[in-house]
């Protein structure tokens, strides 16, 4: 029997890590990097502690490994003080150059590099799409963070490794993620349009999520950046009554922006989450071949 190829996922004891560690278990063996110490039910998933800056007993994981993904990053979700913009930037540079340095030592590097950024580096959209060839990059501190994430995935030189920089859009599963939070306003009665309601959003179903990355490892000609989206994103009014139909909820009082500043501000994160048009086309991707399991909302 073929023995298994070593794929490393660092920051994989999330909602988008967790479910991707069980779908390359089914070929793969697979070693999540986690600040926690924890115990998969699978006997494919091994759990290894780093502090997502230091070289340690994990750097050893990634000789000779088929792929490294980086899915390591402070949450967003939260107010953009000083403290916690500090936080988001450390844990996504620190952990980048920190994966680069052991890289860079192997005497067999990883074949893959795969890293998860965010499709929020895109400029407020609500005129056309963004695309990877013609989208324009936005201002401000959530798009800063993706501009120095991806400047530092792609700053060392590692001649012998590929490299694939996703940008992520919003991904959506029956649990997790963002679905809670809206699932909770939509069941509360508060599942109306937010502010204009006409703002984009681009999402990506977990399935497909998973299904891309595997993707990316089985194409070897992939390489370089990628929308990684659904091809049909839909407006907030679109995105609310879809939940409302899902729910079986037949009304929900719109919020307008001045109460969506109060309820982020209770609940300590930023109306940008809510806000900003993310209107992003998977361009690449569909040019490429891949074939999405979910389209539609």
């Amino acid at each position: 029997m073929k023995e298994r190829e070593t794929i490393i996922i660092a920051g994989g004891s999330g909602f988008m890590g967790t479910e991707l560690a069980t779908h390359l278990a089914k070929t793969y063996t697979v070693y999540i990097l986690s600040r926690r110490q924890l115990i998969a039910d699978d006997e494919h998933i091994i759990y290894k502690y780093w502090d997502g800056n230091n070289q340690g007993e994990w750097s050893s994981l990634l000789e000779g490994a088929f792929a490294v993904i980086n899915l390591s990053g402070r949450s967003v979700n939260c107010r953009y003080n000083e403290a916690n913009k500090a936080e988001i930037y450390a844990s996504r540079l620190d952990s980048t150059r920190a994966l680069a340095l052991a890289m860079s030592n192997a005497k067999k590097p990883p074949k893959t590099w795969i890293n998860a950024a965010s499709a929020t580096i895109y400029r407020h959209a609500e005129d056309r799409p963004m695309t990877e060839s013609s989208g324009e990059l936005g201002k401000g501190f959530s798009v800063d963070v993706c501009q120095q994430w991806e400047a530092a995935f792609y700053e060392s030189d590692l001649s012998n490794t590929r490299r694939i920089g996703m940008r992520v859009a919003i991904v959506l599963a029956d649990y997790g993620s963002v679905m809670d939070y809206f699932s909770t306003l939509v069941k509360l009665g508060l599942g109306g349009k937010m502010a204009s309601g006409r703002q984009m959003f681009s999402w990506v179903d977990i399935e497909d999520f998973c299904h891309i990355v595997s993707w990316f490892l089985e194409n070897e000609k992939s390489s370089g950046t990628y929308n990684v989206a659904s091809p049909n994103p839909v407006t907030n009014a679109a995105f609310m009554a879809s939940l409302r139909t899902k729910y079986k909820i037949p009304f929900g009082l719109p919020l307008p922006k001045w109460a969506l500043e109060i309820g982020a501000w209770v609940l300590g994160t930023e109306t940008e989450l809510i806000l900003k048009s993310r209107w992003v086309i998977p361009e690449r991707l569909l040019t490429e071949g891949y074939d999405f399991r979910v389209r539609n909302l």
